[in-house]
């Protein structure tokens, strides 16, 4: 069985066991997350799409751990004008081990 979840203004697909990084979450190291914006729940048998069931569904989480990606680098620049910013950026993390899945 598989869903579909909305957080952190992304969609991401996630099975029973499965370890993901989403974006900071206040939450502490070891607490349980329920994410109830399930957009689609896969099963064998076929998918569950319908509204009712969805709004019931839940994603049960533990938070894993938390910390920041590597750094981006950003780098602007016009030719012949003699322009140029070089500047980076860390996304901070929260990762999530997803422990159970509920429609």
């Amino acid at each position: 069985m598989y869903a579909v979840v909305a957080t952190g203004g992304k969609q991401v697909r996630v099975s029973e066991g499965d370890i993901l990084r989403v974006e900071k979450l206040e939450a502490a190291m070891g607490d349980q997350i329920e994410l109830s914006d399930v957009k689609f729940v896969g099963k064998d048998d076929g998918g569950v799409l319908d509204e009712a069931k969805l709004k019931k569904a839940k994603v049960m989480c533990r938070v894993t751990g938390e910390g920041r990606a590597k750094k981006v680098r950003v780098f602007k620049y016009k030719r012949r004008k003699q322009y140029h910013r070089t500047y980076g950026h860390r996304q901070s993390y929260t990762q999530l081990t997803i422990e159970k899945i509920t429609v």
